[in-house]
């Protein structure tokens, strides 16, 4: 994936771009300018690494209605917990209740706006 890094940043001068693993967010201004770059990307990853967008992840959304990526909602002054990541996350609590698992969901929910969500699954 450093050839699509290289290729976002450096051809398409792309000025917000994020990835992690296989997911990547690209923010802008422009509606216009996020449409014309989806035929580029896709392209490119078909061509050089054989890969594709899957159809039915690809969104252009604005901030305001929340940036979903990897298991978080992101605002832009906070996050929330993705619905199905914390419905998930208590069904694995309620199945498996070890003080380590517990532990380690309370550690994941210190990463964004999640205090109420802490306190239940303490309880």
């Amino acid at each position: 994936m450093n050839e699509f890094d290289q290729f976002v940043k450096h051809k398409l001068r792309v000025k917000y771009y994020i990835r992690y693993a296989d997911d990547f967010v690209v923010l802008s201004d422009s509606k216009n300018y996020l449409e014309n770059l989806l035929p580029k990307i896709n392209d490119f990853l078909n061509e050089s690494l054989k890969l594709s967008l899957h159809p039915d992840k690809v969104f252009i959304k604005t901030i305001a209605s929340g940036v979903d990526f990897l298991g978080w909602v992101h605002f832009p002054k906070h996050r929330v917990l993705r619905t199905t990541t914390k419905r998930r996350m208590l069904k694995k609590l309620k199945d498996n209740p070890k003080n380590e698992t517990l532990q380690s969901y309370l550690g994941l929910l210190k990463h964004g706006n999640a205090y109420k969500l802490s306190k239940i699954i303490k309880s």
